[in-house]
């Protein structure tokens, strides 16, 4: 496999998909090149999924552990035996939760593969390529990294698949400065930190609207490619978004993590056996994903918000919260009644307002405790005020 292809494959057997597609890019070889010297086997390979929150990967939000599964198996099969699993869940939710409750203890222990929580980790300062940045210490161990991303929509990115999945690797102190920093900006320097070597993308039933999930979109497909700003930049098609409306992939791109340029990058699609069944560039239709878009949910709602550097787990939890009313007929009435908008964000710290979401907005005249507040407990509050 090339640096400018991404290879797919659809079934519903997700663990031998994985193996599949892992044999027709040669990942093994790929190990070995980028090592030419020493013995490979010694590497440690880090394997890093997306456990944003403890739901099950059929809610649209986390990996699969079958995909995980079958990296697993791929790479015991070519005698890697040093691996390990590494993430770190979003602000409000515990990453030893979604452990236990997505299917990763047991993978861990099925495997004797070591599982290291990055909310628990300890971290240093790097400059990564002119901005310093806080990285888990975790990161220092890994000497070939293989990302595994949930190809999802984002309340405020619109998209995230590889780059974003980064976010994952950092301490929860660091996430909320992100927010801060506008997200793109910092995404887009984290590139350069935290160097993703393969990517396998559970392209299996993620949430096109909301990170968290919620409203799978099942295509059961599953991804691999080397180029994680081409790869991103193909999700943005996919979705029905220009690369420009993702403003980290530009800024990535020029630090130099990769290429958007979709009219260079080639979509290979395998069968079972690794066969290649169609090929098309990637800035052509994808004819097998026709009703793939995101459905633009957020756009229908945001109208509502005053969004001043507020978290992903936040606004995660106030958008379908939002689009829930909008479905029964209330949010009109609820932005009636309210006579303002909703503020939620760090920005509103110390501020006073009428009415904000989290406890960054309780000095207001009103606001929904919590850090972040329950999508439910969201939900509510705001139906009692409609």
């Amino acid at each position: 496999m090339e640096n400018n292809e991404i290879l797919k494959q659809y079934g519903n057997d997700y663990t031998n998909m994985t193996i599949s597609l892992l044999k027709a890019a040669d990942l093994k070889t790929r190990i070995e090149k980028k090592f030419p010297m020493g013995d490979v086997h010694e590497l440690c390979i880090g394997i890093k999924p997306n456990l944003v929150c403890p739901t099950p990967a059929d809610y649209g939000a986390t990996t699969h552990p079958e995909v995980v599964e079958g990296i697993i198996r791929y790479l015991r099969d070519y005698d890697f035996k040093n691996i390990i699993m590494l993430e770190g869940s979003w602000i409000g939710d515990k990453t030893s939760e979604a452990y236990e409750y997505c299917g990763y203890r047991a993978l861990s222990e099925k495997y004797g593969v070591e599982f290291v929580d990055t909310q628990t980790d300890r971290s240093h300062k790097k400059d990564c390529a002119g901005m310093e940045l806080t990285i888990c210490d975790v990161v220092n161990r890994v000497d070939y990294l293989i990302n595994v991303p949930v190809l999802k929509g984002h309340c405020q990115t619109n998209i995230t698949c590889a780059l974003k999945n980064m976010k994952g690797l950092i301490p929860n102190s660091e996430k909320r400065r992100f927010h801060t920093m506008g997200l793109h900006e910092p995404i887009a320097h984290l590139s350069r930190g935290i160097i993703q070597d393969f990517i396998v993308v559970d392209h299996i039933c993620g949430d096109l609207d909301f990170e968290e999930g919620g409203n799978p979109a099942k295509t059961d497909c599953i991804m691999v490619a080397a180029d994680p700003v081409l790869l991103d930049s193909y999700v943005c098609r996919l979705l029905g978004y220009p690369v420009s409306q993702v403003p980290y992939l530009g800024l990535a791109e020029k630090l130099g993590s990769g290429s958007s340029n979709l009219s260079e990058c080639m979509i290979r699609v395998l069968d079972s056996e690794g066969n290649e069944l169609k090929s098309f560039m990637g800035d052509e239709d994808d004819p097998y994903e026709t009703d793939v878009k995101s459905a633009g949910k957020l756009l229908e709602v945001s109208y509502t918000v005053d969004d001043y550097d507020s978290c992903s787990a936040c606004y995660g939890n106030l958008a379908p919260a939002l689009y829930r009313l909008k479905e029964e007929g209330i949010l009109e009435k609820l932005y009636e009644n309210l006579g303002c908008k909703i503020s939620i964000g760090q920005g509103h710290k110390g501020k006073t307002g009428r009415f904000g979401v989290g406890n960054c907005c309780q000095n207001f005249d009103a606001y929904i405790k919590g850090c972040p507040p329950q999508e439910e407990d969201i939900y509510e509050e705001l139906k009692r005020r409609a």
